[in-house]
């Protein structure tokens, strides 16, 4: 038996977020950036309560800010505006609040808008929380967003969906339902990327939200987060410890995978902690690395991490 999960209420379309009626009583948790884009304006959320100093790679005392400075405040809605780090920060908040939740994402790849995952930083490690009260009431997936996303955001936001659906594919706690979306994410993503078509990179994005937020990623994103830890953006990690994963986890996704990452164009990463440290923080993932579709050793991951090193991720040969 599956269960599927997922917000009770999607609302997707160009222009859908100018076209909803918010309640006047919304505290909106965006960053600068997404403010410096016009994005209050447009959503018609200018006056609201504002938080607008969301991080990257938020950490959980930033959630706790927020927490105590609104404690007071009347309001009946929390907005999450912009990419994965505002609404991760901004459902956990709501969910901690015990308010009504609307994720609007105006980057496409984390997906979280649709999942039931949150993840903060503790003493500067990503940690994800899960549980069915982080969902959001509302998710409004709106496309106008992508016309104003920097290219450097949206190359990291597409590879971050690429990287999810393909994962969450090959992980052993997916289904019939699950594959089915992911399979259909990532053909969408990919022919929006290659083809320049931002609608079907927003509806592959939506697509891989909900199929990976029903079963799992695996080993790239268990890699990734030592990586994020020193300050890689989440996309940037994900383009070379994914195409690591994939090629050692033999996915069919593994060679269409580095040819769009290889396109897209990303400069090597390098991980500065001793290797024998990482690998035994990386083995701590248990969320990840149970549902792999292969069991891997603190060797195996080792060699993984010098092979991201040593500049060869995204070599084709299996």
């Amino acid at each position: 038996m599956y269960s599927i999960k997922q917000p009770s209420r999607i609302l997707f379309g160009k222009y859908s977020v100018r076209e909803y009626q918010f309640s006047q009583q919304c505290l909106v948790i965006t960053s600068k950036g997404t403010k410096s884009r016009g994005s209050l304006e447009y959503s018609g959320l200018q006056n609201e309560y504002l938080f607008e100093d969301v991080e990257p790679n938020p950490s959980i005392e930033t959630a706790e800010k927020i927490i105590s400075e609104f404690r007071s405040t009347n309001f009946s809605h929390v907005v999450g505006l912009g990419g994965g780090s505002s609404m991760d920060v901004a459902k956990y908040v709501g969910y901690k609040m015990n308010k009504k939740k609307i994720m609007i994402p105006t980057t496409f790849g984390s997906g979280s808008e649709v999942t039931r995952i949150s993840v903060l930083k503790i003493n500067g490690n990503k940690k994800s929380f899960h549980d069915d009260n982080i969902f959001a009431d509302i998710s409004i997936i709106d496309s106008f967003f992508i016309e104003n996303t920097p290219k450097e955001v949206l190359k990291n936001s597409v590879v971050d969906a690429l990287a999810q659906c393909s994962e969450a594919y090959d992980s052993k706690n997916s289904n019939i339902y699950t594959k089915f979306l992911c399979n259909h994410a990532f053909n969408l993503l990919e022919s929006g990327i290659l083809n320049h078509d931002n609608e079907k990179i927003v509806l592959g994005s939506l697509y891989d939200g909900l199929g990976f937020g029903n079963s799992s990623t695996t080993l790239g994103h268990a890699l990734s987060y030592v990586y994020s830890n020193e300050g890689i953006s989440h996309g940037h990690a994900l383009a070379f410890t994914t195409a690591v994963a994939h090629k050692f986890n033999k996915s069919k996704f593994y060679e269409r995978f580095i040819n769009i990452v290889s396109k897209l164009g990303f400069s090597d990463i390098n991980l500065n902690q001793d290797l024998d440290i990482a690998a035994d923080k990386i083995l701590l993932d248990k969320k990840h690395l149970e549902n792999n579709p292969i069991k891997i050793s603190k060797k195996e991951i080792i060699s993984l991490l010098k092979t991201i090193n040593g500049k060869n991720a995204l070599k084709s040969k299996i």
